[in-house]
């Protein structure tokens, strides 16, 4: 088989509405003779096998015998693809033309960026950024994740005001470019998350290693988002705590982690509290139940830490405030109000 520039792998769990719809426009627009077009296939109960076998004949199929989330399908596709560039891209994304070529182009003139991601748009509202991703993710100093286009749950029509390539601290696993070796060198996506945040624990692995990570706009995604699960489910509640907490403990600089760490259970508990008065019992116990998983695998947690190289880098693309405080009480709803 000629080798391959860019593998597109789309991970998929019982998603054969999805892959009917979106899997057309990427047949369209990822055409150059030197990409591939891959599914792998998280065991699914559904018509999803069939309809690719049947339908999509020029799409290459990979099948697992369950469901390994996010992160375990993920690892087992691509750590058997050998190509330049992965392309991780969900099965719930319309791409569009030229969504490729201007996301390899900076990769391939700058070696030091690991990974790259187009500017994500909501597929039923196509003039506002959608929630995973938007024009390019980043952190605060508590570790909450937001977008430029998206502070917590609010998105921003996009007017083209954040259409320039420009460095960021995280990469949408909606649609994320990442250099296959670099992401077989540092073991891929952590399964202990298994699904949410994930990526952003492989961004942050890299720029401690040193490299970077971009966003060109000039390639543009619609992403219909909660595909796999529902947004605010106690399910996701729970993963999104647990694996904060895990994100924090396996990255942050030795001389934040313990002030860092301790911050976030007050406010975690504080959230918790919310969801009590609310009688949001489920989303209560799901942050009950975040923090014992967290707590059972903290040990694990320090080893994946202790086996990388931690760097004291201090990040740009890390908001140094509360995203929470400037948001609700500085009402900086929008990304340009924030100062870094």
């Amino acid at each position: 088989m000629k080798e391959l520039k860019t593998a597109i792998v789309i991970l998929n769990w019982n998603g054969e509405k999805f892959l009917e719809r979106f899997l057309p426009s990427v047949i369209k627009y990822s055409k150059a003779g030197d990409t591939g077009i891959f599914v792998a296939d998280n065991g699914s109960s559904d018509n999803s096998v069939k309809i690719i076998k049947e339908k999509f004949p020029e799409v290459k199929l990979i099948e697992f015998d369950k469901n390994y989330g996010f992160t375990g399908g993920y690892n087992r596709a691509l750590m058997q693809l050998e190509a330049e560039y992965f392309v991780l891209l969900n099965s719930d994304a319309e791409v569009t033309e030229n969504w490729i070529s201007p996301i390899t182009e900076i990769m391939d003139s700058d070696k030091t960026v690991a990974a790259a991601m187009p500017k994500i748009l909501s597929y039923d509202n196509k003039k506002y950024f959608e929630y995973a991703g938007a024009s390019g993710g980043f952190i605060d100093k508590y570790g909450y994740p937001f977008c430029r286009g998206r502070i917590l749950d609010k998105t921003e029509e996009d007017k083209g005001q954040y259409d320039n390539v420009c460095d960021i601290f995280w990469a949408s696993g909606a649609a994320m470019f990442v250099r296959a070796d670099l992401y077989k060198k540092f073991g891929g996506l952590d399964e202990d998350f298994f699904a949410h945040m994930e990526e952003i624990d492989l961004c942050w692995r890299f720029k401690n290693a040193g490299y970077k990570i971009k966003i060109n706009p000039e390639s543009k995604v619609y992403h219909v988002g909660g595909g796999a699960l529902p947004n605010n489910s106690p399910n996701k509640i729970y993963l999104n705590y647990r694996n904060n907490l895990f994100l924090l403990l396996k990255n942050l600089p030795r001389r934040k982690l313990l002030p860092v760490i301790i911050s976030r259970m007050i406010l975690d508990g504080l959230s918790g509290a919310v969801y009590l008065a609310s009688l949001k019992f489920s989303f209560f116990f799901a942050v009950i139940k975040a923090h014992f998983s967290f707590y059972g695998k903290i040990k694990k947690m320090c080893n994946k830490r202790n086996a990388q190289t931690l760097k004291d880098i201090n990040h740009k693309e890390i908001y140094r405030k509360s995203i929470v405080f400037s948001y609700f009480f500085q009402k900086k709803d929008t990304f340009d109000k924030l100062k870094f």
